[in-house]
């Protein structure tokens, strides 16, 4: 209850009043700071989506990438693995000259 004064009843009545606007506008700019905090929130979190899809795709691609690296090797292996057979030929030419060599170490 207001105390009787000498200041003017309009003044008193502009005060309360402008007192009521700041009180009856706090839950709408509360709720608007809210809005905003969920937006910028969605809007991350939406960024982040795109950025570990991206990084997916990356992996993906590199992926297949060694995978049919791997598929164009294997005739390529295969005729390494088949070069290296052939070139054995020449162990026992090998095994000649160690058995040349041990004998050489034993006669000493």
């Amino acid at each position: 209850m207001a105390y009787n004064t000498s200041v003017n009843a309009q003044i008193t009545d502009a005060v309360t009043q402008a007192n009521v606007n700041v009180l009856a506008q706090a839950p709408a700019l509360a709720l608007g700071s809210l809005f905003q905090s969920l937006a910028h929130s969605t809007g991350i979190l939406y960024e982040n989506t795109v950025s570990a899809q991206q990084q997916q795709n990356t992996l993906a691609q590199a992926g297949a990438n060694t995978g049919v690296m791997q598929i164009y090797s294997v005739d390529t292996m295969a005729d390494a693995a088949s070069t290296e057979k052939v070139s054995q030929a020449g162990v026992a030419d090998n095994l000649t000259s160690l058995l040349a060599t041990m004998q050489a170490f034993q006669n000493r």
